[in-house]
Parts: structure tokens; sequence; C-alpha cells
């Protein structure tokens, strides 16, 4: 399959790309983690190599998913994982973890979603792609969000 640069940033992905927000969130009866993550490889083989993800779809667990079915050729794909909600972290007596809550731009909540999707997919040697869902000024400055 041929490829593209992705904008400036020198990434080449597969023209096509797997959006995998359905298997955990917005389209229910949501598939096996089983039949997902086969799914995620065979879209690899046929040359697949750009895929989408973010913290909120599920919360977190579609990262999670992500990073297994990925992991054996890992080196070898592009991740996007979106960030910019402002999730509870949830317990016995407020709802289910991760529940959104509003929307976050502020440096602290970037490094920590960034480092929490690293950790997820399995890759924190790894970082291609990340953006926002959302932006709130004025918390977004970008010299101050840039992450070493």
């Amino acid at each position: 399959m041929k490829t593209r640069i992705l904008g400036k940033s020198n990434l080449k992905v597969s023209p096509i790309g797997l959006g995998c927000m359905g298997f955990s969130q917005s389209y229910p009866p949501y598939i096996s983690d089983a039949d997902a993550i086969k799914f995620i490889r065979t879209a690899y083989e046929k040359e697949v190599t750009f895929f989408d993800t973010a913290e909120v779809y599920g919360p977190y667990i579609n990262e999670v998913l992500l990073g297994k079915a990925l992991a054996p050729f890992r080196n070898e794909v592009v991740i996007a994982s979106k960030f910019g909600f402002d999730l509870a972290k949830g317990n016995d007596t407020d709802g289910p973890n991760g529940r959104a809550v509003g929307l976050s731009s502020r440096p602290e909540s970037i490094r920590a979603a960034v480092e929490g999707s690293l950790q997820r997919l399995g890759t924190c040697k790894h970082t291609r792609f990340s953006s926002t869902h959302f932006l709130r000024f004025p918390y977004f400055r970008p010299s101050a969000c840039t992450l070493p």
C-alpha cells in the first residue's frame, strides 16, 4: 500500500486508517475483545498502519485494547490518541471511573493524559502523534504544554 506523510511531522501512514472508537464506545453492542483484536490485526495485515483512539473511548479501555492488538508490530504503526476531557477518577458513589465531567486543556491535564495514554497503549518509549479533542483557552499555551 502507498503511504502518505502526515502533516509536517514526517510520519508515514497508510492512506486509510482505522478509527477504533466503535470497539468500546458509541455503537453497542460491542464485539468481544478477541474479535476486536483480530479485526485490528487483519487491518494491519491489509497494510493499514494508522490507528485512531482516545482516552475517553471506554473510557480508557479502547487504548488498552488497541495496545494489546498492536503489540506484535508496534514499531511499524502510528497511533493517534486524543485527550481534552476532564475525566473524573470515580469511586463507588459517583459513578464509573473516567466519567467525562468537562473539558480540560491545562498543561498538567495534558501531561497526565499523554502519560496515561502511553502506558495504556503499552508504548512508553514511542510518542508518534497525539491531539486534543478540545482546546479551552486561556489554559492552552503551546510553550507550556511541550512534553520532554
